[in-house]
């Protein structure tokens, strides 16, 4: 099981903004990780990876600028930083976004277009079953609330699941990965361990 041998040294953040980022600190606590809030910059440097949870979007961008962390963020990014989206931290790391509101701006990253919202609105949420093969078998039980969907990708980026109807809801490229659904709110943990092994094989 990944996590028992985790000896890393540098902890792993959370973006502590907004959203739903203290679960996402006892998954990965739950893990081994050593997992702190990131709300300033000089928390950022001492991360190894960083996870941007599910919230607003658009409240976690114009926070981002007002606690001077979108620009470090970019860098961060930029720089090869492993850092995980989900729900509003894909749309943060997507390059293009679809229905943005006027003025939003993403950190980007990610050579993908995102729809927000994609699915209407909080009465549209919905669970259903992903094959995910990079994590192998069962098939990952997926919650999604109010998501965004992933409309298309450059030629960097892998598409890791799709719906049904071919739509795509979890993304790769480089140190990046991004997933439209909340793994947080399951007990399966296997998104979070595939971020943490990303981490370490830096």
């Amino acid at each position: 099981m990944a996590g028992s041998h985790s000896a890393q040294h540098a902890p792993v953040g959370v973006l502590a903004l907004q959203g739903d980022f203290r679960e996402h600190i006892a998954v990965l606590s739950a893990l081994g990780a050593d997992a702190i809030p990131v709300r300033r910059p000089e928390e950022l440097e001492r991360v190894a990876g960083l996870v941007i949870p599910g919230g607003e979007s658009t409240v976690m961008d114009k926070l981002s600028r007002l606690f001077g962390l979108a620009e470090p963020l970019k860098a961060a990014v930029a720089s090869g930083l492993p850092v995980y989206g989900t729900c509003a931290g894909l749309i943060m790391l997507a390059d293009r976004v679809r229905d943005a509101i006027d003025g939003q701006q993403t950190l980007g990253g990610l050579d993908v277009t995102v729809r927000r919202n994609a699915f209407g609105s909080q009465l549209d949420s919905f669970e259903t079953d992903l094959d995910i093969p990079e994590l192998g078998d069962p098939p990952m039980h997926a919650v999604f609330i109010r998501a965004p969907v992933v409309e298309d990708i450059g030629e960097s980026v892998t598409a890791l699941a799709t719906l049904d109807d071919g739509r795509i809801v979890a993304v790769e490229q480089g140190n990046l990965l991004g997933t439209s659904f909340h793994p947080e709110v399951t007990r399966d943990y296997r998104f979070h361990e595939y971020f943490l092994e990303k981490i370490r094989s830096r």
